[in-house]
């Protein structure tokens, strides 16, 4: 029985020796003549395949004591054609560099440009991502400073506002004081000194706030004057 085993066995070997070389040839094949191949590998897969249940059939009428080495040897032989079938599988699809580019023609060729024109389009993009990157950091700080200079303008509107309430308060503490000078002018309770004082005093006021004034404060600081010299004239008459 094991001079049967072993005839299967010669048989398997060289049978799976063509198939080998034939799954390396169909790859670089194309066509009629590539689906012919197939067929031919095909068919003697077929034949390991019957073989391999007729040696395993063998195995089973082999001496118990003498099964367990055929039994490793046969496994060995099923693992290497689960192997071919793979690799069969596989030529079957698979094309060769040379054949791949004889069926695509030009389009091969257009494959390559199209790629060279992607990494092409995504380097474009990248720059165009830096640019506006940099755009929108010139406007974030742009911002930043239309902000600070609002700012500044808001403290100095507030400033400005702050000088013309003070400038309203200290006109209308001149008018006020105006006003006063001219009744104790009229009633007689002021003398010419006096008079005198107060005029200075309004003067330099005005001169230390560095205030324009008004016309009707220059008309009291005209009338005051006036009553001044008609207060003078009229003290010259009485002492004569």
């Amino acid at each position: 029985m094991s001079s049967d085993f072993e005839a299967y066995e010669q048989d398997f070997g060289t049978l799976t020796a063509e198939i080998t070389n034939k799954v390396g040839r169909i790859p670089k094949l194309s066509g009629e003549e590539k689906t012919q191949l197939v067929l031919n590998v095909d068919k003697q897969l077929e034949e390991v395949r019957e073989l391999m249940e007729q040696m395993d059939l063998e195995v089973r009428e082999i001496p118990v004591q003498s099964r367990a080495m055929f039994n490793s040897r046969l496994k060995s032989y099923k693992q290497e054609l689960e192997k071919l079938e793979k690799d069969f599988k596989r030529s079957r699809i698979a094309y060769s560099d040379e054949v791949r580019n004889e069926l695509l023609g030009d389009d091969a060729g257009s494959s390559e440009n199209q790629r060279a024109h992607l990494l092409d389009n995504t380097e474009k993009l990248e720059r165009s991502s830096r640019r506006l990157e940099a755009g929108y950091q010139i406007a974030v700080e742009t911002e930043q400073i239309g902000q600070e200079m609002l700012s500044n303008l808001n403290t100095d509107r507030e400033k400005i506002q702050r000088a013309r309430e003070r400038l309203r308060e200290t006109d209308a503490n001149l008018g006020k004081s105006s006003r006063i000078l001219t009744g104790m002018l009229r009633s007689g309770s002021v003398g010419e000194k006096g008079l005198n004082l107060s005029i200075t005093l309004l003067h330099l006021n005005r001169s230390h706030h560095n205030i324009r004034p008004a016309s009707h404060h220059e008309r009291d600081l005209r009338r005051l004057e006036l009553e001044k010299s008609e207060q003078r004239d009229s003290l010259a008459m009485n002492g004569s």
